[in-house]
């Protein structure tokens, strides 16, 4: 069984499709593209060379996906675009490729939902099942946890970290780094609390929470300097483990964190 490829779609003969992509109208599909078993490429999609997407990927029309880094420095190095599985990118995203000053690839892990107008800049590495709502737009080197959700025009600035389980609302600007677990908003962004009703859904222990909570008031509202809590909040991840993600973000040396 060979893809299904639209007559006036153009895929070139060094791409490998698996045997149930389907390609849509008038997309057009680089050298050295591999695409995964049952993802579907909608109409008007251009995917650049150099890029690897995994199994049932449904990427939506008019999306730039592996294009060359937006980056002064980029001399044509092959960087890569490598995406996971089960991911959902929505119309007119642009994901580009990497730089040879970073990793020299942009990753995209699995079951993440990319809204419309989302846009992720060179070498950034986005972990499993965060949400991006539409004109999220994540500058250069910016890596982001799992079930990370950022509301709509959220703008992150170059090398920012931003941790697992964390939120912000729409309009936030990020210029700093964003903890694990913390709601966000404003510019530029301020903490406001931790994503509690996200962590219940992800079957977090009541336990669990009230020892983030804990940890969020010993971070935000304690006195305490930045090395003062990141101490107090690994001594406590010793008996609460889901602290540790929050203690080894903060000893993580970044941009410094929002507070």
């Amino acid at each position: 069984m060979a893809a299904l490829v639209h007559s006036t779609a153009i895929v070139d003969p060094r791409a490998r499709l698996a045997a149930d992509v389907t390609v849509g109208a008038y997309s057009v599909i680089g050298a050295d593209v591999e695409i995964g078993a049952a993802t579907r490429i909608g109409p008007h999609v251009v995917i650049g060379e150099h890029t690897r997407i995994g199994a049932r990927n449904t990427i939506f029309q008019f999306c730039s996906i592996g294009a060359a880094p937006q980056d002064k420095k980029y001399a044509g190095e092959p960087t890569r675009l490598e995406i996971g599985d089960d991911n959902t990118i929505r119309e007119f995203c642009t994901l580009n490729r990497g730089t040879v000053q970073d990793a020299g690839v942009t990753r995209v892990g699995n079951h993440n939902w990319i809204m419309a107008y989302v846009h992720l800049a060179h070498d950034c590495q986005v972990g499993n099942h965060t949400i991006f709502a539409n004109n999220a737009q994540l500058a250069g080197h910016v890596h982001v946890g799992d079930h990370a959700i950022l509301g709509g025009f959220t703008v992150v600035h170059q090398f920012c970290r931003i941790g697992a389980h964390s939120i912000t609302a729409m309009g936030t600007i990020l210029l700093q780094d964003l903890p694990p677990y913390v709601m966000a908003s404003g510019n530029t962004a301020e903490p406001h609390g931790i994503n509690a009703e996200g962590l219940k859904r992800r079957g977090h222990s009541a336990a669990a929470i009230a020892a983030i909570k804990r940890a969020y008031k010993t971070l935000y509202k304690s006195g305490l300097s930045l090395d003062e809590a990141c101490a107090r909040i690994t001594a406590d991840s010793a008996v609460q483990p889901a602290l540790l993600p929050l203690a080894e973000f903060l000893a993580t040396p970044g941009r410094g964190v929002i507070r």
